[in-house]
């Protein structure tokens, strides 16, 4: 029996719907759940049927306000639950697609800082004399 693809549920579904004004939006399996890329940057994710959107430290108290929980996952290697940056899409944004438009232009807009930093960390260390 075939597990159920979460790239193409309910969930994936109202992702695709919500955030398609922000531009191509794919989803991918990743990790018994889905990846949700915008124009090929991975933003949010789907687990458990639920939507989780990429935070920094900049937002995440906005996510957290708002009654926001961050995603944890327990890996059998170590002893604590992991943390990730990534907090449910808020409720009342569920029912309402200009709000959930607005933090997922938050959400793009972390995962875009992320990207842009890991690519100028990349850079200074190419550039390190060796």
């Amino acid at each position: 029996m075939s597990r159920p693809n979460p790239a193409r549920g309910a969930a994936a579904a109202l992702a695709q719907e919500l955030f398609a004004p922000l531009g191509k939006i794919t989803l991918k399996r990743l990790f018994g759940g889905a990846g949700i890329y915008c124009d090929g940057l991975f933003f949010a994710l789907i687990h458990d049927g639920g939507i989780y959107l990429k935070v920094a430290p900049d937002t995440e108290a906005l996510f957290r306000a708002a009654g926001s929980e961050p995603f944890v996952y327990h890996n059998p290697k170590r002893a604590q639950p992991v943390q990730l940056s990534y907090w449910t899409l808020p409720g009342e944004a569920l029912d309402d697609p200009d709000c959930a438009l607005d933090w997922g232009r938050r959400a793009l807009h972390s995962a875009r800082a992320v990207a842009v930093a890991k690519a100028s960390k990349a850079t200074k260390a190419d550039k390190k004399p060796g």
